[in-house]
């Protein structure tokens, strides 16, 4: 009897998509830690990232964590995913307060936290949830040189 074998090229093995996800019991976090995860994370692409990519999601990151922690009473949460096309960043907070862009005014101190995110960022989606909201944006990652992101560790 003669038995058929079969073989198989091995195929090289598809990297971990590169997260991170916090949360933070009181909904009071330092943004500055967000800010280092955003960076920590990001210096794990592959090919290395445009600096400026780099700070426009960490400028977004803040604004996001910071009105999560000023607006919302209890648990925050961050999470962050590297993707093909850019940067997820979900925050999740426990306010059912949909954030809003307040007109502009050049004389007011804050609020234009929301005018920020929504230039850098695209597809800016609140989900409201049963105790609170989720707010998710993609921030856009160029190269170096300017090319797309690649998400290899």
């Amino acid at each position: 009897m003669d038995i058929s074998l079969r073989t198989h090229a091995m195929t090289q093995a598809r990297p971990a998509p590169l997260r991170y996800s916090r949360t933070w019991d009181t909904g009071v976090t330092s943004i500055g830690d967000a800010r280092d995860a955003v960076a920590s994370l990001l210096s794990r692409a592959r090919p290395a990232l445009a600096r400026r990519s780099v700070q426009d999601a960490q400028l977004v990151v803040s604004e996001l964590v910071t009105n999560a922690a000023k607006h919302a009473p209890g648990p925050c949460a961050l999470c962050l995913e590297v993707l093909p096309d850019g940067l997820r960043i979900t925050v999740t907070d426990t306010s059912a307060e949909t954030p809003r862009r307040r007109p502009p005014d050049p004389g007011r101190v804050g609020g234009h936290g929301l005018h920020l995110v929504a230039m850098i960022s695209r597809d800016l989606e609140v989900t409201r949830l049963p105790r609170g909201k989720r707010v998710t944006v993609t921030v856009p990652l160029t190269d170096g040189g300017s090319g797309p992101a690649v998400r290899k560790p």
